[in-house]
């Protein structure tokens, strides 16, 4: 399968990573029979694995190396409800693998921070997005970022899986973690210089899968 192609590159790529190779093969099952199943990913992450959360969404949502065309029968009912329009969208909308970064909702997250606790604002968010079934991805270089800690409770009391992208030890979110990513490297731009080809890994195996 071409999925595992992309992993052998990674870990041709970046040797450090053999490590952890079977727990990204792993957190790939996961994501895998999750969206089989109509599920979808929540991510969160601080400062720079923010960042990183947006990014894994940008790939997820629409095609990153792939051409993703919508449904034929999609595309037929938008040409029917309007054949200029239509004909354009269906041409250039693309099908996306359901993801929600839970750090971009300044509104909710201030309300939130103001009138009960900043700390908690993934985990509030995770109970209003997520099913039973989907997974909560929690990014943390050290994996005691609490609000991420939070996170994780707050997916497992929910019935999703849970999976960790660290460094170092994997930190206090390894233990609440149906897989946990911790790639060998102990300081923060060092760990996150590593998470990127994780996720860009992931996202391709992903959409290599599905379409």
């Amino acid at each position: 399968m071409r999925e595992n192609e992309y992993l052998e590159e990674l870990i041709k790529r970046y040797p450090a990573l053999e490590a952890v190779k079977s727990d990204i093969r792993a957190a790939f099952e996961i994501l895998r029979a999750a969206y089989e199943k109509g599920g979808k990913l929540l991510v969160a992450g601080n400062g720079g694995s923010c960042a990183d959360s947006e990014h894994i969404v940008g790939e997820l949502m629409k095609g990153f190396v792939k051409p993703r065309p919508v449904d034929p029968e999609i595309a037929d009912a938008m040409r029917a409800i309007d054949p200029q329009l239509g004909d354009v969208m269906s041409r250039k909308l693309q099908k996306g693998l359901p993801a929600i970064a839970l750090t971009g909702h300044p509104g909710l997250s201030t309300a939130f921070l103001n009138d009960v606790d900043g700390g908690l604002i993934f985990a509030q968010q995770v109970l209003g997005y997520g099913n039973q079934g989907d997974v909560f991805l929690g990014i943390s270089t050290s994996g005691n970022s609490e609000n991420i800690i939070c996170g994780a409770i707050a997916a497992r009391a929910a019935g999703l899986k849970v999976i960790g992208l660290a460094g170092r030890d994997g930190g206090r979110l390894k233990s609440l973690c149906d897989v946990s990513i911790v790639v060998p490297e102990k300081e923060t731009y060092k760990i996150q210089e590593l998470h990127l080809p994780v996720y860009h890994a992931l996202c391709l195996m992903l959409e290599e899968y599905f379409f």
